[in-house]
């Protein structure tokens, strides 16, 4: 699912090729999931953007908005495989070499868009799940932050780094009794902060996922906080291009998991293993990051392949995720899969990706159904 770092990549795009240009043409299919769900039709949406000018784009986590010459608004959310298109330009954090997927308009398109300038823009957004959701804001550009969904989610650690301070999280962490990982996942309590961007954030920090929050000493706190923003600023720094991510990162090494004969090591020999928090499969380094305080469960991990034993054990559901509930996908139909690349990501993190995204739309094991994110 695209995290902070990949919407920032869509919404520098959109500024880049949609903003100051007018929308001549518009076209939404009637999707009662990806519109209907948050209170929208294709119909309401297509009329709303038709001859409006685009003035602005903005981001909260993994929530972002365009900004009309006058409202409505649209705030839009991928889900796990949603995504914006621009004909010829190279948004995607994804790639395919397949011909089908270079044809316009794209597959599992859910609006287009086109410019009136000479030389036209077209834009698309796709969502082959149904797990996305576009809306309409009815409020002036400036108030967007005040009205759902963003009033419910908390900082985004990029946007708001004057909120997100060292005092700021210390005094989230002291409040809860939870593990780490999963306040961090939790979109009420940080927004932006997904799979792949916490177990970066843990790794740095030296912390270990499944410790409680409340258990965390000052030193810890002040590495979290240390983590998080060299984290979500080098990524952002690089438009969530995964090449040119640091070469230390856990993230360019995790990709083993599963894989026979292939354990998940980093340069260095310490080896990953793979544990559930928060109802996510999360990439932990042992010999760097130790529990030393109280954990939520402890976790019999399988040295050899990097895998955790489940006997015994339920996985937690986690908080609902307004917008991109399992639940919502169309019942009796096959979700679409996703079979682009990501740029100078080998073919396993993909693989990964895929099999962590099906995990997420499974029903949990302890009486109800678990949403596909605890944003």
């Amino acid at each position: 699912m695209p995290e902070l770092a990949e919407i920032h990549r869509i919404v520098h795009f959109i500024r880049q090729h949609l903003v100051g240009k007018t929308l001549s043409k518009v076209q939404a299919q009637d999707d009662t999931i990806v519109f209907g769900k948050v209170g929208t039709s294709a119909s309401e949406f297509q009329q709303a953007m038709q001859g409006k000018k685009i003035v602005g784009a903005g981001q909260q986590g993994k929530y972002f908005w365009i900004t009309m010459s006058s409202p409505p608004h649209a705030v839009m959310h991928f889900g796990m495989a949603g995504w914006l298109k621009i004909k010829d330009a190279d948004t995607y954090y994804y790639r395919s070499d397949k011909p089908a997927d270079k044809e316009w308009p794209p597959k599992y398109w859910k609006f287009l868009m086109e410019t009136s300038d000479e030389l036209k823009t077209e834009a698309a957004f796709v969502d082959a799940r149904r797990l996305g959701r576009i809306r309409l804001v009815d409020c002036p550009a400036d108030e967007i932050r005040n009205y759902t969904p963003l009033k419910e989610n908390g900082p985004d650690p990029v946007t708001d780094k004057d909120i997100v301070n060292e005092a700021w999280l210390m005094e989230k962490l002291r409040k809860k009794k939870v593990p780490i990982k999963a306040l961090l996942l939790d979109q009420a309590n940080i927004s932006g902060i997904g799979n792949w961007m916490g177990d970066e954030i843990l790794y740095h920090a030296k912390i270990h996922p499944e410790q409680y929050s409340n258990t965390l000493n000052d030193d810890q706190i002040k590495a979290l906080h240390s983590s998080i923003h060299y984290v979500c600023s080098t990524s952002i720094g690089v438009l969530a291009d995964s090449e040119k991510f640091p070469d230390h990162w856990l993230f360019k090494h995790r990709w083993g998991k599963g894989k026979k004969n292939a354990p998940a090591v980093l340069p260095n020999g310490d080896k990953i293993t793979f544990l559930t928090v928060g109802g996510r499969t999360s990439a932990v380094v042992p010999a760097v990051q130790n529990k030393t305080g109280a954990v939520a469960k402890e976790i019999d991990e399988d040295a050899t392949n990097g895998t955790p034993a489940t006997s015994g054990r339920k996985r937690a559901a986690p908080k609902k995720e307004e917008g991109s509930e399992a639940e919502d996908a169309p019942k009796g139909k096959k979700r679409g899969s996703l079979k682009q690349k990501r740029p100078a990501v080998k073919k396993e993190e993909v693989e990964e990706e895929e099999e962590e995204e099906e995990e997420e739309t499974k029903p949990a094991t302890v009486g109800r159904r678990r949403s596909t994110r605890m944003k």
